[in-house]
Parts: structure tokens; sequence; C-alpha cells
């Protein structure tokens, strides 16, 4: 599992997004990225939090950031996902988990005493030149932007 750290160099990846489209984060070099692991598509918090960030793409648009999400779901799941809550940025599918393990959010977790491996739910904010600018390890679902705007003091 990655260990990664704030002025590191975020690691390349790419997958396949909503539609099939191949989406890597050499795409958005020279922009600002918003990279966002989350659990799985029409659950409460993933939905609380996707609505968030959807419902504030244009405050992220104007200070240049980009938003992308990734989970291990399919491709197909995300488009229902997508055309459900009306969500207007990629979500990319990481059924293999190679993503998710590159950015060490596939880890051990427990639930109500059982132990079992999942999605650890992270943001990590990308600078222009691909070094990780902050990550967020304890996400707020419904205010994720809001905590994203405060702490990088936008």
């Amino acid at each position: 599992m990655a260990k990664l750290e704030e002025g590191q160099k975020a690691p390349s990846f790419s997958g396949k997004n909503q539609d099939g489209k191949e989406i890597s984060l050499d795409d958005f070099k020279g922009q600002k990225v918003v990279l966002y692991f989350y659990p799985k598509d029409n659950t409460s918090g993933c939905t609380a939090e996707a609505c968030n960030l959807n419902d504030n793409l244009d405050q992220f648009a104007d200070k240049g950031f980009k938003i992308i999400g990734v989970s291990p779901d399919s491709e197909a799941s995300h488009r229902k996902f997508i055309d459900k809550h009306g969500l207007k940025f990629d979500l990319i599918a990481d059924p293999e988990k190679e993503i998710l393990e590159k950015y060490g959010v596939w880890a051990e977790k427990k639930m109500y005493g059982k132990t079992y491996m999942g999605v650890v739910r992270t943001t990590f904010i990308i600078d222009e030149s691909g070094l990780i600018e902050k990550i967020f390890k304890k996400v707020k679902t419904k205010e994720h932007s809001e905590q994203i705007f405060s702490e990088l003091n936008l």
C-alpha cells in the first residue's frame, strides 16, 4: 500500500470513465485536480459527497480545478450514478483496484467487529505541476466542497 504525502508527486494513472473513455492524470497537466476516492455509487455518504462537489462545480472551475471521482464500481454503475444525480464530472471505474492501491486508499477497514478490505474515503488535491498539495483523510461528505475551500483558503 502506497503511503503518499503532501508535496509528493501524484502517481500517474489511467482508467475508463462512465462512457468507456480512457482518462489519465496526464490529461490534466497544467490544471489543478480534486481527485476523490469513494467506496460505492448510490450509497448515502457517496451520493452526498458527489452531489456536494457537483453543486459547487462552477466555484471549482472558477478556481481552475477539475474534479475526478474513483471507485471500484463499473463504468455502467458510474453512468447510472451520474444520470440519476446529474453529475457533471468524470468518474473512473477501478474494479481491479489498481488506482486505489497506487494512492493507498484500498485498505483494511473495520465495521461492527468485522475486518474487510475496502476504499478509505480520501481526497487528493493535485496542483498544476502534478504535486499533491493537500490530502483529506477525514472527508465531510455533506460539506466536502466547503471543507476543501476552507483548507486551501480559496
